[in-house]
């Protein structure tokens, strides 16, 4: 006989008939980015200055990378919690359908997780993840 188990979501944050439970925004920013790159259509846009792209100009500035963290913010609320994305998407995917994915996917994560509901997941797609290398430039 096998023993089934059964996956609980974490208790909603804030006050309870226990006591109080708060998570802190760094923990909640960390659970958010790591879902949204969880999506392999999504991940860690270029930095940009001056809207430019500026990968490897600077050290320690990320590049596009599909397999790493997306810039992400969190402000925690209570039991609330607003999630601010920046990702770049995989070409040739539907920029719709992957945000959307994406931010399900984070809500579902943030309210597992943490225990608590995401009210927005702002998502700005601030680059195309694409295979092919850019024309050199003729000076």
């Amino acid at each position: 006989m096998s023993a089934v188990t059964e996956t609980r979501p974490a208790p909603l944050a804030g006050r309870s008939e226990l006591g109080a439970i708060s998570v802190a925004d760094g923990v909640v920013t960390k659970i958010a980015a790591r879902a949204a790159a969880e999506n392999p259509d999504a991940g860690a846009a270029t930095a940009r200055l001056l809207g430019r792209a500026v990968p490897g100009a600077v050290p320690g500035v990320r590049s596009t990378d599909l397999h790493a963290l997306p810039k992400t913010t969190v402000d925690v609320d209570g039991s609330k919690a607003y999630v601010s994305l920046e990702i770049a998407v995989r070409w040739p995917a539907a920029v719709a359908e992957v945000t959307e994915q994406v931010r399900r996917h984070v809500r579902d994560r943030v309210r597992e997780l943490a225990g608590l509901e995401v009210d927005e997941v702002h998502i700005v797609v601030a680059d195309l993840a694409t295979d092919i290398t850019p024309p050199p430039r003729v000076r």
